[in-house]
């Protein structure tokens, strides 16, 4: 329940809570320092929370741990894990200073850190498949110094854009004195989460566009296979279908975790009841879980290392093949 309003300017602060009479969505808003009843829907989140860095984790530590994983597309798998690493710490720390330490400025900082996790999470999706469009479109050349460069220069705008964009609710384009200009994501305005949604929707675009641009490429290979040896044998058949329907489940992962979330922020009042916000944002969240599932432990050049992390040997017995970023 939040409190009279005329009792809101002496109140302290805490993050992410419904407005008043529970018709707004998540907000920085004005609590009694009472005990405050605790959401179930902040519970989710930060259960979603817990197992996304605990995933997340595992990857970044198998990363890190093996040297052999310092390929251009590992390092960006790693991108992606830390991402969603800090995207599952920054849900768990909401919580806490939510209903267990209470502050303005801490709960705005947290904000600012979720929304650079998520940005960067995100971005390094796009950059993952900029990298395996390149593995199939100058497959010549991949293994090169330019490409490294390219992995960088990615790696460098991903997080530079993520953090600029995680320091603008920090550095004052928040709704905190001005409730007419919030989101339905407070602290939030309406210019911010139109922002950060149109950035999702290029990227999305973007996506989309590489992927059916992968799927033409394979298809094109598996077509020239097919020639060079006179015929099209039911093994290359499956083996494109599989690929296509691989690609179609991780573009679609992606935009059904993300997309009611981003178009919900963009005609969505901040009026409106919360549960909307909370129905949208927590599928957002599931995207940082599947997503070491998809890029990291269906890999088996990650699946080798982590039997040799956990198990303390290797089995020889156990076949692995190493793939490449083309691999879908």
């Amino acid at each position: 329940m939040e409190p009279e309003p005329a009792l809101n300017d002496s109140l302290a602060a805490v993050p992410w809570m419904p407005a008043r009479g529970g018709n707004a969505s998540l907000e920085l808003a004005s609590r009694p320092p009472t005990p405050a009843a605790i959401n179930p829907w902040d519970v989710m989140l930060c259960v979603s929370g817990t197992a996304i860095a605990c995933e997340n984790a595992i990857v970044v530590a198998i990363i890190c741990y093996s040297p052999t994983l310092r390929t251009p597309m590992f390092v960006l798998v790693g991108s992606l894990a830390t991402a969603d690493l800090l995207a599952g710490l920054g849900l768990i720390l909401n919580f806490v200073f939510q209903y267990v330490i209470r502050s303005e400025t801490v709960s705005l900082l947290t904000v600012g850190f979720l929304v650079a996790s998520f940005a960067a999470s995100v971005s390094s999706l796009l950059a993952i498949t900029v990298d395996r469009y390149l593995s199939l479109y100058n497959a010549l050349t991949y293994y090169s110094e330019r490409t490294v460069l390219c992995i960088h220069t990615m790696l460098v705008g991903t997080w530079g854009v993520s953090l600029c964009l995680g320091l603008l609710p920090v550095l004052g384009w928040n709704c905190l004195h001005d409730r007419s200009v919030c989101s339905v994501v407070r602290p939030l305005t309406k210019s911010n989460v139109t922002l950060l949604s149109a950035s999702f929707f290029l990227i999305f675009i973007i996506m989309l566009h590489l992927y059916i641009e992968i799927c033409k490429i394979v298809c094109r290979h598996a077509h020239q296979i097919a020639l060079q040896q006179h015929f099209l044998t039911a093994s290359h058949y499956v083996a494109t279908k599989k690929g296509v329907s691989t690609l179609a489940i991780i573009l679609g992962t992606f935009g059904a975790s993300w997309l009611p979330f981003a178009i919900y922020c963009v005609v969505g009042d901040p009026d409106y009841p919360s549960v909307y916000t909370y129905a949208t944002l927590l599928p957002a969240t599931y995207n940082s879980m599947i997503n070491p599932i998809i890029y990291a432990y269906r890999n088996q050049e990650i699946q080798r290392s982590m039997w040799v992390l956990f198990c303390g040997c290797f089995q020889s017995k156990v076949s692995f093949r190493s793939r490449s970023p083309s691999d879908v």
